[in-house]
């Protein structure tokens, strides 16, 4: 029993550090108030070039940083679109996850279905590696699972709440014509977000290709872009509690590999299903359950909305 819920605990643990770096990039962008549709393409667009990239030259940390680089330059485009120009957020999202979805389709023609070769290793945290059960999912695991579940969502957190430019970020998303008003530079901090939100969405598909799923194949994604949006929704914009909703959702996706796995009498389309049922329920939970933390848990209140300046 134990043997299982460690491996059960492991597997949750990388399966949700996909949805935690994907969702705390959209965290970023939304904090503004830029929803960005295209989280899906770029990580599609992520996950090939890392591929790509290290059977070239045989160095996962070179791959990760080409496939943040591809997600940063994706996100660039997208925020030229949503931002400076102030085309309507939703058709540009959508646009981009066409074109990441198409590009990496193409890119990755030659190198689908071939095992990647360099990918990251695990590491153990003495002492803390030994601790039963979850010591071996969280201390004893891959060497990027420390930084995706402690060091970025704290850093972020930390930002947002703890400094002046995180509340001077957090009044463009607000109320931007207020914060323009004061001197905070609206559309660079706006563009430079949504930048860094693409390049979170580029890691998350390096780290796809690198650490969970070590190959590349069409369609790999599978809608974890998507799931990412709901994860953000679900947890009030805040990072902390986007990471550890992550967390929670890898569990329901390691619930139906085990169940799989062990022939549990459960029909295994429904069990394929899980995931996905878990994101409608993180929908639907903080609007019925959360009612009381309505305005705690409440979106930006400019969210999707264009700012010009002249109409202030």
């Amino acid at each position: 029993m134990i043997v299982l819920l460690t491996g059960m605990l492991a597997t949750a643990v990388l399966a949700g550090g996909v949805l935690a770096l994907a969702a705390l990039g959209e965290v970023l962008a939304e904090r503004v108030g830029v929803t960005n549709l295209g989280v899906e393409g770029l990580m599609a667009l992520g996950a090939v070039t890392a591929v790509i990239t290290v059977f070239s030259v045989h160095s996962p940390w070179l791959g990760l940083l080409a496939a943040i680089t591809v997600g940063a330059l994706g996100g660039m485009v997208f925020a030229f679109g949503a931002v400076v120009m102030r085309a309507n957020q939703v058709l540009c999202g959508l646009a981009t996850t066409f074109m990441g979805l198409g590009l990496s389709t193409a890119l990755g023609h030659n190198y689908a279905g071939q095992p990647v070769d360099a990918i990251f290793g695990h590491v153990n945290i003495p002492l803390l590696s030994a601790i039963p059960v979850i010591g071996p999912a969280l201390f004893g695991q891959n060497i990027l699972i420390i930084p995706i579940y402690v060091l970025l969502p704290l850093l972020v957190h930390f930002v947002m709440f703890r400094t002046r430019h995180g509340l001077n970020m957090r009044a463009v998303g607000e109320n931007p014509a207020a914060a323009d008003a004061a001197g905070i530079p609206v559309m660079a901090m706006r563009f430079w977000y949504v930048t860094l939100g693409g390049a979170f969405a580029g890691m998350a598909g390096g780290y796809l290709t690198l650490t969970y799923v070590p190959v590349w194949s069409e369609g790999m994604v599978a809608g974890r872009g998507w799931i990412a949006l709901a994860l953000v929704i679900f947890a009030g914009y805040r990072p902390i509690i986007v990471t550890l909703s992550a967390l929670l959702f890898g569990l329901v996706t390691a619930l139906s590999f085990v169940g799989q796995a062990h022939n549990w009498p459960i029909d295994p389309a429904f069990l394929n299903m899980l995931p996905y049922l878990g994101t409608m329920a993180f929908i639907i939970v903080p609007v019925v359950v959360w009612h009381r933390m309505r305005r705690i848990m409440a979106a930006p209140a400019a969210l999707a909305q264009p700012y010009y300046r002249d109409v202030r």
